[in-house]
C-alpha cells in the first residue's frame, strides 16, 4: 500500500511544479502556433486604387511576432523539458507524481535515432 502513496512525498515537490510548468508551457505553445498558422494564412485586405502606401520600411509586424512568439515558447519547452530530465531520479521508469489528477507518472526514456530527443538521448513522457 505505501507504494501507492509515494507520489504524495514531499520531495517531488519542484518535480511536480516543474512539470505542471512544462504542461501549461505545451498548452501556451499550442495556441501560440495556432494563432501564427491563422495569421499566416489569413487573406490579405482589399487595397483601394488610390490607397496611400506604407511609409517605407514599414511592414506588417503581426505575423512576425506571432512567429517570434512560437519560437520563444519553443526555446522554454526545450529548457523546461531538459530540467525536468535532470531533476529525475531514475531513467528509463516512471515516477509518480501528484499532479492534481491523482497518481500521475514522469519519465525519461532512452530514444534511438530520434531528432526529437534531448541531447542526452532522453525523451520526456508526461501521462496524467
Amino acid at each position: 500500500m505505501a507504494s501507492n502513496l509515494d507520489y504524495l512525498d514531499p520531495a517531488l515537490l519542484p518535480l511536480e511544479e516543474m512539470v505542471q510548468a512544462y504542461l501549461k508551457a505545451e498548452k501556451q505553445m499550442a495556441q501560440a502556433e495556432i494563432t501564427a498558422t491563422t495569421i499566416a494564412h489569413a487573406p490579405a485586405a482589399p487595397t483601394q486604387p488610390f490607397e496611400q502606401r506604407p511609409p517605407t520600411g514599414s511592414y506588417a509586424q503581426e505575423e512576425d511576432e506571432a512567429q517570434q512568439n512560437v519560437e520563444n515558447l519553443r526555446n522554454d519547452l526545450a529548457r523546461l523539458r531538459q530540467q525536468i530530465i535532470e531533476q529525475l531520479p531514475v531513467r528509463d521508469e516512471w515516477v509518480k507524481v501528484n499532479l492534481g489528477y491523482g497518481p500521475s507518472r514522469v519519465g525519461a526514456f532512452r530514444v534511438e535515432n530520434a531528432s526529437d530527443a534531448a541531447p542526452g538521448g532522453y525523451e520526456l513522457r508526461v501521462v496524467f
